[in-house]
């Protein structure tokens, strides 16, 4: 790729630069404006695959002559191409080994909340960002695409959260700031909620038919007007002499354990 046929910004004082590094320093930025930072060629990969074109592919001055950067690029507008001088980039990219290749996309948006949902994630006041992108991941792998997430969640088009999710953000619907508890009505099948204190164990619960999980906050769990709502709590049997789960390691047990009983 040659350097002439891309903008190439070397001055901290350039405006589209800013814009970028406020973008991937401040939520309140991202939300505000709607867009989101993809990091690497992966998140990127499977962005483009989903059917999304980038507002703006930015290369770093290294990966701009990469092959692979090339032919990313191939299909992406040339007014939409950037390259930023690789001590700009590490600044926007703000990861110990960046990747060379970010993309800026248009959040997508799923629409209003169905009136019926079968199968669906709810996640309540879930603050890491990891965890977050970790369970949305699995949640995808599971074969569930609507997830709910309360205000008190962590941003799921931040950088970390995407990181975590690996492109799983593509195939579902995530709806932000949900009201949890105003969306019990819309469920057409069982609410399960997960209990260290809970007497049943996971492995004794039928998980067939249609079913929402709600997984709450790493220290606090499930609000107690969810655990209210819920048919059943489960706990996940742990022999060893762990107190509790990671959440996301516990969302994940629980939805394979659900796709093993409904394949």
């Amino acid at each position: 790729m040659r350097e002439r046929e891309l903008k190439l910004i070397r001055s901290r004082e350039n405006p589209r630069f800013k814009m970028l590094r406020q973008l991937a320093a401040s939520t309140r930025e991202r939300r505000k404006a709607g867009l989101a930072l993809l990091d690497g060629m992966h998140l990127i990969e499977a962005y483009r695959a989903s059917g999304g074109m980038p507002e703006q592919l930015i290369l770093s001055e290294t990966a701009a002559g990469k092959a692979e950067a090339i032919r990313l690029a191939a299909g992406v507008d040339a007014q939409a191409l950037l390259m930023l001088a690789d001590r700009l980039f590490d600044d926007v990219a703000q990861v110990a080994t960046p990747t060379g290749v970010l993309a800026l996309i248009r959040t997508p948006r799923p629409g209003p909340l169905p009136q019926k949902i079968e199968h669906c994630v709810m996640l309540e006041n879930i603050q890491d960002a990891g965890n977050l992108g970790s369970i949305l991941r699995s949640t995808a792998a599971a074969g569930i695409r609507t997830v709910l997430l309360s205000p008190g969640c962590a941003f799921a088009w931040s950088p970390k959260v995407l990181r975590a999710g690996m492109g799983a953000h593509f195939s579902l619907d995530i709806f932000d700031n949900a009201e949890l508890a105003a969306a019990l009505p819309r469920l057409s099948g069982r609410l399960i909620c997960t209990s260290g204190y809970a007497r049943k164990s996971l492995f004794q619960a039928d998980l067939r038919g249609p079913l929402a999980w709600v997984f709450g906050n790493e220290g606090s769990g499930v609000s107690a007007e969810l655990i209210a709502a819920a048919a059943e709590q489960l706990r996940i049997p742990m022999p060893g002499k762990t107190e509790s789960l990671n959440v996301a390691a516990a969302a994940a047990i629980c939805l394979f354990e659900q796709v093993r009983q409904q394949i």
